[in-house]
């Protein structure tokens, strides 16, 4: 069924192609970079079109004008649709740089059972971009109003709240400040949870301990003028050849949904979520330091989790994020409310390596809520 899209609740001078950003680096580069909202509207609807249930898509507008894109899928052939709608609903958070879309491999398959919400962080995909603070603690409550005044203004009494690597980040962060509203937390590859190491503690215990050479002057020069951008800078510097370079370097993100499109649809979805002027990747920076470590550890405050919200952390067996950090949280809190399960052969995009089995758990957890 093709997605219906509702422009209900959309703030005044706003409208569908709009971002909502200014005063940013790239924005005085519009026609070096080949990209639009309209341009990211119409790959997304080709990546929605494979949604088989019933799909209501449209923007839900915050007290400030924000503009939250929004996803609500439920089962068409419910026969009891007052039932389904009595379950409590799944709400899914992509992770940096990424959007809706990613979800096409699981939204119809969690659907079965109870309405699944989908949305896009403020200032990534078709949400708006406002201006994010450089403060890390500001940054992240900016991210963690947003969702809090979305969940009102959809009205959501309470929900099983789903965030992969970035939105597990923020998903946390929301159970700590809000834990009324989330019967059950579930956490696939979290970003976030581990404090930076310093480089001695690569060392062994041995008393004699070899120094190893650190990288090439060049390298530190390179990684030192880099760090002053964004992470996806890289993306609307190279202007016209930006959807080449996403295509090439994410073959891997292509090849995960290469049986529902043979062509370039997915790479070209990420490119035009992210070619777009930067909003929550500044807010991601502002709140990350070196190689994407927290400056704020989600393990330093995990333990502010109500005791009686049950937590379950789903890891790729392969992703490069440890799950070691899910073991501490583990010791953290207390086995019986906290879980952690590896996913087989799958890496950090766990839903999309292996959505069936990503699926499955999923929908499991969400059985014991109700």
């Amino acid at each position: 069924m093709l997605p219906m899209e509702s422009t209900t609740n959309i703030a005044p001078g706003q409208n569908d192609c709009e971002t909502s950003e200014t005063n940013f680096v790239w924005s005085w580069w519009p026609s070096w970079r080949p990209t639009s909202m309209s341009l990211l509207k119409t790959v997304e609807s080709k990546i929605l079109a494979c949604i088989q249930n019933d799909l209501w898509a449209r923007f839900v507008t915050l007290p400030n004008h924000d503009r939250i894109w929004t996803l609500t899928i439920t089962n068409k052939t419910a026969r009891k649709p007052p039932d389904e709608a009595a379950k409590t609903p799944l709400v899914m958070v992509h992770g940096f740089g990424g959007g809706v879309g990613l979800w096409i491999r699981n939204l119809d398959a969690l659907s079965r059972s109870r309405p699944v919400y989908a949305f896009d962080l403020l200032g990534f995909g078709r949400s708006s971009r406002p201006h994010f603070p450089s403060d890390p603690n500001k940054a992240e409550e900016q991210f963690v109003n947003s969702i809090e005044q979305w969940r009102e203004s959809v009205g959501l009494e309470n929900m099983i709240l789903l965030g992969h690597s970035l939105g597990g980040y923020l998903a946390t962060s929301y159970a700590i400040q809000y834990p009324s509203r989330v019967s059950h937390l579930i956490l696939v590859d979290p970003w976030g949870f581990p404090e930076r190491l310093p480089p001695q503690t690569e060392e062994s215990s041995s008393k004699e301990v070899l120094k190893r050479p650190g990288p090439p002057r060049w390298v530190k020069g390179v990684a030192s003028v880099l760090s002053h951008f964004n992470p996806l800078a890289v993306i609307r510097a190279a202007g016209p050849w930006g959807p080449g370079l996403v295509n090439r370097f994410r073959l891997d993100i292509k090849r995960r949904y290469e049986d529902l499109f043979d062509d370039d649809t997915v790479t070209q979805y990420i490119y035009h979520c992210n070619a777009q002027s930067p909003s929550g990747e500044v807010g991601f920076r502002a709140m990350s330091e070196g190689l994407g470590w927290a400056k704020r550890p989600m393990l330093h405050r995990v333990h502010l989790l109500s005791p009686k919200m049950p937590l379950t952390i789903l890891y790729g067996a392969q992703s490069w994020v440890s799950s070691s950090s899910g073991e501490e949280v583990v010791r953290i809190r207390n086995q019986d409310s906290t879980e952690v399960k590896l996913i087989e052969d799958a890496a950090h995009h766990v839903y999309a390596d292996q959505p069936h089995s990503f699926n499955e758990a999923v929908e499991n957890i969400c059985n014991t809520v109700d």
